[in-house]
């Protein structure tokens, strides 16, 4: 399916959406806070041809490195955050170009609010991520399994709660091992939104049988 009809969304200096060339999006293995380690990962990433760098942000030091990682890397660094609010904002503030959460795994409405208003002052977008691991419950009931219609509305429903707090500024990503399932989902789900889509399998496996899935 070809899609030149989305919203355009500007990660640094990288733009995707609206027609722009499909951008390779790699993460680090290193522990964030490590910097050292962490820029040069990214760095040989960068040789790679990776386009964009996602890394994980679990603590507040891995926050707070994010402002000296940005310094020594050329591409825009998106920051994976899980479960503390305070994370995100503290990444953001930090310099992250772009985070990326599960907005049922952030919290009540209030922090939710509290990292949607942080990315508006910074103008930063949101990758509004689900994942085939953690699909409500509710969902899993009412489709009779982990399926790639319950995987679409999950995303449109968290999606939601961040436009109802008036920001569009967001990326949609639709996470599954299964193959088929996951491009089904991107199938259903592009004709539904106008947001752009980050396209990839979670838990791929290992080296060969990653390569092949991806």
């Amino acid at each position: 399916m070809y899609r030149d009809n989305t919203k355009t969304v500007r990660i640094g200096n990288a733009v995707i959406g609206g027609g722009n060339p499909i951008l390779i999006q790699s993460m680090t293995n290193t522990p964030t806070e490590d910097v050292r380690a962490t820029v040069a990962q990214i760095l040989e990433l960068e040789k790679a041809g990776c386009d964009i760098i996602r890394c994980t942000v679990p603590n507040r030091q891995a926050a707070d490195a994010i402002a000296e990682i940005k310094k020594q890397i050329h591409i825009p660094l998106v920051a994976d955050i899980h479960f503390d609010y305070r994370m995100a904002i503290a990444a953001i503030e930090n310099g992250a170009d772009k985070i990326r959460i599960n907005p049922g795994n952030i919290g009540d409405n209030s922090k939710i609010k509290a990292v949607v208003d942080t990315a508006k002052d910074h103008n930063i977008p949101i990758r509004v991520g689900v994942n085939s691991g953690s699909l409500e419950k509710d969902l899993v009931v009412k489709y009779g399994g982990v399926t790639a219609e319950g995987l679409v509305e999950s995303a449109l429903d968290k999606v939601k709660i961040i436009e109802d707090l008036g920001y569009d500024n967001l990326v949609i990503s639709i996470k599954s091992s299964d193959v088929p399932m996951c491009i089904k989902a991107h199938e259903l789900i592009a004709s539904k939104t106008d947001h752009p889509l980050h396209v990839g399998i979670t838990e791929a496996g290992t080296v060969y049988r990653g390569s092949i899935k991806s």
